[in-house]
Formats: C-alpha cells, sequence, structure tokens
C-alpha cells in the first residue's frame, strides 16, 4: 500500500511539473519573416493584379532583365559582394532586344520570395507596379533577382540583416511616398498648370525677307526652297507658299 501511495505521488508531482513548464512557441523562419516585410502582390491570368496589391518598392540597381508575365524566360540578375550582376548570354541578349531592362527608379511589387538554406540563396521575382504611372501601359513586366550568400551565413543571419541586403536593391517605399506618387500619377495636369501660366511659351519671330536680301539671307530665313529656277541673271526659288524672285543675286520680288 505505500508503495502505490508513493507512486500515486510521484505521478501527481510529475504532472503538475509539467503543468508548470511555460509553452514556447518557435521563432518564425526566416522565409516568414520576409513574406511579412515584403507583401506579394497576386496576379491573374491577363497579368493584372488581384486584390490588394503588395508592398511597393523601388529599383535602386539597374540591370533587371524586364520580361513579359506569361513568358517561360526569367534571365534572372544575380547579387552578391553588394554588386548587381546582370544576366548573360542567349536569354539576356534575346530578351532585352524584346523587352528591356528595370531601370533604376522603377517601381514594382514583390510577387514570391523564396529562400533555400542549402544554397544559400534568396530569390526574389517582382512585377511592374503598372498603376504608378500614367501611361495606361498594362504589360505586367517581371523580373527576377537571386541574393547570394557565403555557404552557411543564411542560417544564422537575422531578418534585419538579409532585409539590409534586399534593399540594395529593392527599397520600400513608404505609405507617404506611395500617396505623394499616387497624387502624382492622377493630377498630372493640375501640377503643370502652375508651371505654364508662370512662365509662358514664347512666340517664335516670323520669318522676314526683304527687298535686296542674298540667297544665302532668304535661305537662312526660309530653309531650302522645293524648287529653283536659274533663267541667267534671274533666279526664282520655289517654296510651299511663297515664291522669291532674285535679280543679280538679291532679291526683287516676293509673290
Amino acid at each position: 500500500m505505500l508503495q502505490q501511495s508513493l507512486a500515486r505521488l510521484l505521478v501527481l508531482i510529475l504532472a503538475n511539473a509539467t503543468l508548470a513548464i511555460p509553452a514556447y512557441s518557435q521563432a518564425p523562419s526566416l522565409q516568414a519573416q520576409l513574406n511579412a516585410q515584403y507583401k506579394s502582390v497576386r496576379i491573374g491570368a491577363d497579368g493584372a493584379i488581384v486584390g490588394d496589391p503588395g508592398t511597393l518598392l523601388a529599383v535602386q540597381k539597374g540591370g533587371i532583365i524586364a520580361v513579359p508575365w506569361k513568358a517561360l524566360a526569367k534571365c534572372p540578375a544575380k547579387f552578391h559582394d553588394n554588386e548587381m550582376h546582370p544576366s548573360t548570354g542567349f536569354c539576356a541578349n534575346m530578351m532585352k532586344n524584346v523587352s528591356g531592362v528595370f531601370k533604376k527608379g522603377a517601381k514594382v511589387y514583390p510577387v514570391k520570395v523564396d529562400v533555400d538554406l542549402a544554397k544559400a540563396k534568396i530569390t526574389m521575382q517582382v512585377v511592374r507596379c503598372d498603376s504608378c504611372y500614367n501611361d495606361s501601359v498594362q504589360n505586367a513586366m517581371k523580373g527576377e533577382v537571386v541574393f547570394e550568400f557565403a555557404k552557411g551565413h543564411l542560417e544564422k543571419a537575422s531578418a534585419g540583416e538579409v532585409e539590409d541586403t534586399i534593399g540594395q536593391v529593392f527599397a520600400i517605399i513608404s505609405d507617404d511616398q506611395q500617396e505623394q506618387s499616387a497624387d502624382a500619377a492622377q493630377q498630372p495636369d493640375q501640377q503643370a498648370a502652375p508651371a505654364q501660366q508662370t512662365q509662358p511659351a514664347q512666340q517664335a519671330e516670323p520669318a522676314t525677307v526683304q527687298l535686296g536680301m542674298t540667297t544665302d539671307q532668304v535661305e537662312s530665313a526660309l530653309g531650302k526652297p522645293d524648287k529653283i529656277f536659274n533663267l541667267g541673271t534671274k533666279q526664282i526659288y520655289v517654296y510651299k507658299d511663297v515664291k522669291v524672285t532674285f535679280l543679280n543675286g538679291k532679291v526683287s520680288d516676293v509673290q
């Protein structure tokens, strides 16, 4: 009986001890932290943004090849040792001629961020923010950059450290900057109007042809004539809306 009582007491002690141990939640992975920092945009089959847009980014380094959304070729650029290395080879040459590149300052949205700890690299795909521009172009051009790190670095690096590296290529645009960009895109005429009022365009002086002017002076004022008739001491320059007659190399009549 004594042994059974002691056994039951031991079970109760162990149970209470287990309940007293606080539950520690596992720290979020680097992938989860980057997904939270760079909210991805969702693209429909037609290349248009579906739902709320993601985190708006500004390209900081040129050399990222832009390809159509439906293109299978990606031609990713690589970023390591704080330097951008644009894609090269057949893919790059072909797509540059067809599509072009994202220039510095271009506005894009992240489509996906993939963390590969084993290969010490992070792949980030972005798509052009068509609505950020007042050009009515809806082409959903995409680009890709592979951030390469030293082996084992990502396993111990903090999310902030990795974000600093990504920020050298894709800088996050703040909400205030987004609002300013949206206002500028929606009200281009209102912004241009004051400049036109304060700096009115000066009208060009009309071309003048006078009696006694030489052929060189007339050509300087009116440009090269459409036709020239040489009649000895008399020459006739024919323009679209005027005819100039020279006598001994000087203007004698204008019709």
